[in-house]
C-alpha cells in the first residue's frame, strides 16, 4: 500500500475481478492466489474470473482446477484465440458484482495495489493505473509512446498511460457500452465511449514489475495493425455518428 494513502475500509459494493490469460501456465495459480489473499481482507462480496483466451498450454486445466478448489474463483473459456479485446469483453460480460476490476494474467503488477484505487471509486466511474518505471524493453516503450500519440491526434484522449492492465470500473459506467475491439484497441474505445457518455476518469501510478514467466504477444506485427484497424473503424463511427445529429 502506497504511503501517500490512507487505508480504505472494506468495501460495501460487491466486486469482480477479472484476468484476460493467453498461455499464461507459469502465472495464473499464483496471481489467482494472491488476489484471492486480498479480496479477503477488502471485501465480503467478491469473485475471481479467469478467461482463458484459447490457450494452447496448461492454462485452462490450471483455471478448472482452482475453480474447483475455491468457491469464489470461475473460469470462462474461449474454444481458440479471439485477442484481447475479446476477453475483456467476456470479462465485463461475465462480472456480476457493482465493481469490476481487471488485470492481466502475466502478474506484472502487485494485485494488492487495487487498495489505493478503493478510495476514490465513490467519486469517479472508472479509476485508472499508469505504469510507474515500466519495466518492458525499449521497443515496447517506443511503441506505447507513439500510440499514445496517435490516440491523442485520432479521438483527443489525453491519457498517461490507456493500455494499463490494471482498472477499476463502476460497473454501471459500462453495463451498456457497444464495445467492438477484440484486439488491443479495446481500452481506447472503452474511455472513448465512457468519457462521450460523461464518465468520471481518475488516474493513479502503480508499480509495474518484469515478467518472469510466458512471453509478450502485443508487440507482435499482426496485433499493431489489428490495432489500426479497430481505431479506423470507431473513428468512421463517430464521424458517422455526427454527421447524423447535424441532419
Amino acid at each position: 500500500m502506497r504511503g501517500d494513502q490512507p487505508p480504505a475500509d472494506r468495501l460495501q459494493e460487491g466486486l469482480s475481478v477479472f484476468f484476460p490469460a493467453y498461455n499464461e501456465e507459469g502465472n495464473i495459480e499464483a496471481l489467482t492466489l494472491a488476489t484471492l489473499s486480498v479480496l479477503q481482507q477488502i471485501a465480503d462480496d467478491y469473485e475471481v474470473i479467469i478467461v482463458n483466451d484459447g490457450s494452447r498450454d496448461r492454462t485452462g486445466p490450471i483455471a478448472e482446477t482452482l475453480a474447483q478448489q475455491y468457491v469464489h474463483v470461475r473460469v470462462v473459456h474461449h474454444s481458440k484465440n479471439r485477442g484481447y479485446g475479446a476477453a475483456l469483453q467476456s470479462g465485463f460480460r461475465h462480472a456480476t458484482k457493482d465493481l469490476v476490476f481487471y488485470t492481466d494474467g502475466d502478474r506484472q503488477f502487485n494485485i494488492a495495489d487495487i487498495r489505493t484505487f478503493l478510495p476514490y471509486i465513490t467519486q469517479y466511474d472508472i479509476v485508472t493505473g499508469y505504469r510507474i518505471r515500466r519495466q518492458d524493453r525499449l521497443h515496447r516503450r517506443l511503441l506505447a509512446l507513439l500510440y499514445r500519440l496517435f490516440i491523442w491526434m485520432l479521438f483527443g484522449l489525453h491519457l498517461k498511460d490507456v493500455n494499463c492492465a490494471f482498472k477499476l470500473y463502476k460497473r454501471q459506467c459500462i453495463a451498456d457500452m457497444p464495445l467492438q475491439s477484440d484486439g488491443a484497441f479495446i481500452n481506447a474505445e472503452l474511455f472513448v465511449r465512457a468519457l462521450r457518455q460523461g464518465c468520471r476518469v481518475k488516474q493513479i501510478g502503480v508499480r509495474h514489475y518484469p515478467r518472469m514467466a510466458g512471453k509478450q504477444t502485443g508487440g507482435k506485427l499482426r496485433v499493431i495493425m489489428r490495432t489500426f484497424r479497430e481505431a479506423y473503424a470507431l473513428w468512421r463511427d463517430l464521424q458517422s455518428e455526427r454527421v447524423s445529429v447535424s441532419h
